[in-house]
């Protein structure tokens, strides 16, 4: 039996980039259609990989990171040179924050012609790489097959580091020459060594649980980036330990748990003495550390080590596996807390309960959290809901429940507008079985409405609500509190998004009245085609809320 090497190949390097994406499970690449890309195109459709164009770069990038955010395999997208990866910028920066694990293949001006003002031609790579956790351009053909393997590598974060994006663009002249091929299993074929948290800081969080007579968890994203969400589930059961979620931990305690809570979040870290603050930072959504108790002891727990420290002293820092970390987080022996956890869902019910008049409002326009109403007992326990709002997105973050982790998709803490088609383009594709329902507001649409023609085109069934108030009302009401008037803050009232979805080939309807809201949904949810309910909403309702410029 001949024990030589196999002889590397020459092939086209357009083809081997397709080649090592498929090597490491890569089945789907998100693009529009550009020139300089042409020869990526060809090699992915030799290997089979799923093109799925899409109308503006940005709705491109932003379902690469709606892939991955539902299959935690890394998003991939297809940028053309130039405006092709400016335009796919903001959800670059959203997916770096998100450290959702993302590839960007840009197309870049041939360097054989470099400087001399080829069509496109501009350097991405400074630019970019304040957004990525890698960014290169292929110097040659044969460096072409490592550069991806080496962008896969970084986007899932192997070697410690915080998974995030990577960012890769390819002079056209190497992407159409021939390159070597030498083979060799996927970058991703290999799983990363696990590295564990400091025994030590273990130790002091177990004595920290054992004395705690009314801790909390406060679980966030990165629990589902780690894998951890049965681990989760499994400490705060064995402990008995009331959680409270935000990002993509949603629903890893169901929210029929007795466990879970929402409505009684402020009492909870407030009134804590111990919080695990699980995979999630102290950025402005946790009051930057101001939403705990001045004598809330905490627990920090993640994958990696923060990049910025905290905003205020935590009492022990586990770093590492997360599945591990929290298992053995699980041994400690604490006293009873069925006290508190009663205490807390006494708060819990009350808050539900004072909900009831706004879920009835009979008002016209529409009260948002009448629209709620009505959606909320037509969603399957493992809809995938994409937020793609400001203020209409703050009532379906108080109101939509989530049974199953990794079916929250918001743009996290970049907020950036027009994320939504993207995510339910991507999510719908991966999760083909499941309802995906995308939560918009008026202002949002107008970011990537067009993108309806893309869900029709691709045949993608999913539902969205717009909460049509006529205004940017995360700005419109805050303003009129601080100065007695607002400026830049009217869009254009009733305006008929459903017709234009309509036109696009879609189904569309206008909702202005209660009465109108459920037969519409209803008829939405049947469709056979990607669908709109254009509710219009009482622009004079605000989501109470304290001010997020601090």
């Amino acid at each position: 039996m001949s024990t030589d090497a196999p002889v590397p190949a020459a092939v086209n390097a357009g083809h081997l980039i397709a080649r090592r994406l498929r090597a490491s499970g890569i089945d789907t690449v998100f693009t529009l259609s550009g020139g300089h890309l042409f020869s990526i195109y060809d090699g992915c459709r030799a290997e089979s990989i799923r093109l799925i164009d899409t109308r503006h770069e940005q709705t491109a990038a932003f379902a690469a990171e709606g892939w991955s955010k539902v299959t935690r395999v890394p998003g991939v997208a297809a940028l053309t040179a130039g405006p092709g990866v400016t335009n796919g910028m903001s959800a670059m920066a959203a997916a770096q924050q998100n450290q959702s694990p993302l590839v960007i293949l840009g197309g870049r001006a041939p360097a054989l012609r470099w400087g001399q003002g080829s069509l496109q031609e501009i350097d991405h790579v400074p630019f970019v790489a304040p957004l990525t956790r890698f960014a290169a351009t292929a110097e040659s053909p044969d460096a072409v097959g490592r550069l991806i393997d080496d962008a896969l590598r970084a986007a899932v974060g192997v070697g410690g580091a915080s998974s995030g994006v990577s960012f890769v663009d390819f002079p056209m002249d190497h992407v159409f020459s021939e390159a070597t091929d030498t083979g060799g299993p996927g970058a991703l074929s290999r799983p990363p060594a696990v590295v564990h948290a400091d025994g030590a800081a273990v130790e002091a969080a177990v004595r920290l649980l054992a004395g705690a007579q009314r801790p909390v968890i406060m679980a966030g994203t990165n629990v589902w980036w780690g894998h951890a969400e049965t681990a989760l589930l499994k400490l705060a059961e064995s402990l008995r330990i009331p959680v409270l979620m935000n990002g993509m931990a949603r629903g890893v305690v169901p929210a029929d748990h007795q466990l879970a809570f929402s409505r009684a979040r402020s009492k909870a870290l407030k009134e804590a003495d111990v919080a695990l603050v699980i995979g999630v930072p102290m950025d402005f959504r946790l009051g930057f550390g101001g939403v705990f108790g001045a004598d809330t002891t905490l627990i920090a727990v993640d994958r990696v080590a923060p990049e910025r420290p905290p905003a205020r002293p935590v009492a022990a820092s586990l770093f590492g596996d997360l599945s591990a970390t929290l298992s053995a987080l699980s041994a400690a022996a604490t006293p009873d807390h069925e006290a508190w956890i009663a205490d807390l869902r006494a708060v819990e019910t009350a808050a539900r309960t004072a909900e009831a008049d706004e879920l009835r409002d009979d008002r016209t326009p529409l009260h948002p959290m009448r629209v709620y109403a009505e959606l909320n007992t037509m969603l399957d326990r493992d809809a995938i809901v994409v937020i793609d709002a400001g203020d209409f997105g703050s009532y379906a973050g108080r109101l939509i429940d989530s049974y199953v982790p990794g079916a929250w998709l918001d743009s996290g803490p970049f907020g950036c507008l027009g994320s939504g088609p993207g995510y339910a383009l991507a999510a719908k594709l991966a999760r083909p079985d499941r309802q995906v329902v995308l939560l918009q507001g008026d202002g949002a649409f107008g970011f990537s409405g067009m993108e309806w023609d893309t869900l029709v085109r691709h045949g993608v069934q999913v539902v969205s609500v717009i909460g049509n108030n006529g205004i940017w009302a995360l700005e419109k009401h805050p303003m009129e509190m601080l100065y007695g008037y607002s400026v830049v803050a009217e869009l254009r009232p009733g305006t008929r998004y459903d017709e234009v979805v309509t036109a696009l080939g879609g189904h569309g309807e206008l909702v202005a009245t209660p009465a109108e809201l459920r037969p519409a949904l209803e008829r939405a949810f049947s469709s056979s085609l990607p669908a709109v309910v254009n509710a219009l909403t009482d622009p004079t309702v605000a989501y109470p809320r304290r001010s997020n410029l601090a």
